[in-house]
């Protein structure tokens, strides 16, 4: 199956509310559509996660992440750009103000974590499916990250609806992301290095 295939599979899935497996950035990923409330309960059902644990998205440009919160601060856009400069580790932002994606996506407290991916195939996901994608480690809540595909528990891919034949046959060291929470007023916090 060609990589172009494999998307457009995976794309058809997500788009009638479907759960997928997929190569990230980072770690694998369960993925599924970030606007749509069903399939957000099902990915916290599948990890065995409490719903008030947040999950972050995927998308493939700064367009696409203005469209899901009210503002976006100055100093996110600094730091997406001094991302994009370098080779720095992929990074996760956690922004108030969340909008147009499923409430039960969206921190208690209004804030969502968002991660603008430069990885070849996920931001082709984000381009194609042309809306944030869930993206939460592949694991069951509490259980280490699968770095690989080889490392995805065997009741995870039963669960699911589709799982990406891309890079599936990788035996790589990934590591899930870096946190950065940035608030309204300017402050920076590091959560995860």
């Amino acid at each position: 199956m060609t990589r172009e295939e494999d998307i457009k599979k995976a794309v058809e899935v997500l788009r009638k509310g479907g759960v997928i497996l997929y190569p990230t950035d980072t770690v694998w990923g369960i993925g599924c559509d970030a606007t749509n409330a069903e399939a957000v309960k099902r990915v916290y059902d599948i990890k065995q996660r409490d719903d008030s644990k947040a999950l972050i998205c995927l998308v493939d440009s700064d367009a696409r992440m203005q469209r899901y919160f009210r503002n976006v601060p100055d100093v996110a856009w600094q730091l997406i750009d001094s991302l994009k400069e370098g080779s720095a580790k992929p990074t996760t932002l956690i922004l108030d103000g969340a909008i147009n994606l499923a409430p039960n996506l969206i921190a208690e407290d209004g804030s969502l974590g968002i991660r603008i991916t430069q990885e070849p195939f996920s931001k082709e996901l984000c381009y194609r499916f042309q809306k944030a994608l869930v993206s939460t480690s592949a694991n069951i809540s509490g259980e280490p990250a699968a770095q690989n595909y080889c490392d995805i528990d065997p009741r995870i891919i039963e669960q699911v609806d589709y799982v990406c034949w891309s890079r599936r046959q990788e035996h790589n060291p990934h590591t899930p992301s870096s946190i950065i929470r940035l608030r309204g007023n300017g402050e920076v916090e590091i959560i995860r290095r």
